[in-house]
């Protein structure tokens, strides 16, 4: 090998493990080899199916985090078990639309204060765009703001916020209430940061924006926090096959879905969303999402899938112990 080559593989070596060690995980501890993820489970407080399907997710399975909707009916349910489980990693799923049909909730501000976010119904919009059109940002803060008032009321400091449907994503002036509150109430927040790679695969942005993210995370750390690198946001677009009808069938069926789409999971912390919910009765008169939800419950405890971690040495977090590992940082 001539000297010229050896000094450009040198230089190669170099530059990979500088962007390696660039990693929020790297910077929190883990190696910079390391992919280190955060299970998570959306909709918590949505039912009753989605508050069991969540337990059984952390408690039997491989999931490690979950976020509540505080708007919605069965979130006294789950606070209770949040009691006699204070160390579960709960955030707060801030809650602007109301997207079923048949089963709906209002904004916890009240219509007088947040006009912009209620229809015709009395509850909250169905889908983004209807908010991005009827809401200000204004209103937008009074709402995410009462609803972390409401879990704090009920005894409950959450782990973490993210957003339901993408809604504080949708315009760059409802980004900033979020990012806001998360600086003024000390609180991380879902905003991956880092290198992206997976969210670029869904959700594909501009480098302006890129550069923005940068800039926020890198604000984010500075006053303390923990923040992610990347974002998997695809389970709940994996439709089972008409056949896939049985438990079993879904856990085969999500389980080769989860263990594909990580083999693209690179260095850092990646938030792994999905929604898990066991199957009842009433569960398909509130949406016909069943099989997506119980098939995400049955992948995280499938065996299999835990064996797949395992094998390739890929770590499960919490927001709980980002944050105590961000404290003994300087």
């Amino acid at each position: 090998m001539s000297l010229i080559k050896k000094v450009f593989l040198f230089l190669l070596l170099v530059s990979q493990l500088r962007v390696l060690g660039q990693t929020y995980a790297s910077r929190l501890g883990w190696k910079p080899t390391d992919k280190v993820i955060i299970l998570h489970v959306d909709d918590v407080g949505m039912s009753y199916e989605s508050n069991h399907g969540a337990i059984d997710a952390m408690e039997k399975g491989v999931a490690r985090s979950c976020s509540i909707m505080m708007p919605c009916s069965w979130v006294p349910e789950y606070f209770h078990y949040l009691k006699d489980h204070p160390l579960t990693d709960a955030g707060l799923h801030l809650t602007l639309t109301s997207e079923w049909k048949d089963y709906r909730w209002g904004p916890l501000a009240g219509v007088k204060l947040v006009p912009g976010l209620v229809d015709k119904e009395g509850v909250m919009y169905s889908d983004v765009a209807s908010v991005l059109f009827h809401a200000s940002p204004a209103e937008i803060d009074t709402e995410i703001r009462a609803q972390l008032h409401r879990s704090r009321i009920m005894g409950w400091e959450p782990t973490h916020l993210d957003s339901h449907m993408g809604t504080l994503f949708a315009s760059p002036a409802y980004l900033a209430k979020y990012i806001q509150l998360s600086f003024d109430e000390h609180i991380p927040i879902m905003l991956p940061v880092g290198h992206n790679t997976l969210m670029q695969k869904t959700n594909p942005v501009d480098e302006q924006t890129m550069t923005f993210l940068h800039e926020t995370g890198q604000k984010l750390w500075d006053s303390g926090l923990p923040v992610i690198d990347d974002l998997h946001n695809f389970s709940y677009g994996w439709v089972p096959p008409a056949k896939a009808k049985t438990k079993s069938a879904l856990r085969l069926f999500k389980t080769k879905k989860y263990i594909e789409s990580f083999k693209d999971l690179k260095p850092g912390i990646t938030f792994v969303i999905m929604h898990c919910s066991i199957a009842s009765e009433i569960f398909p008169h509130i949406t016909s999402s069943g099989p997506i939800r119980l098939g995400d419950l049955e992948a995280m405890m499938d065996p299999e899938f835990k064996k797949y971690l395992d094998k390739e040495g890929i770590i499960v977090t919490t927001w709980r112990e980002m944050a105590e590992r961000r404290k003994k940082i300087n």
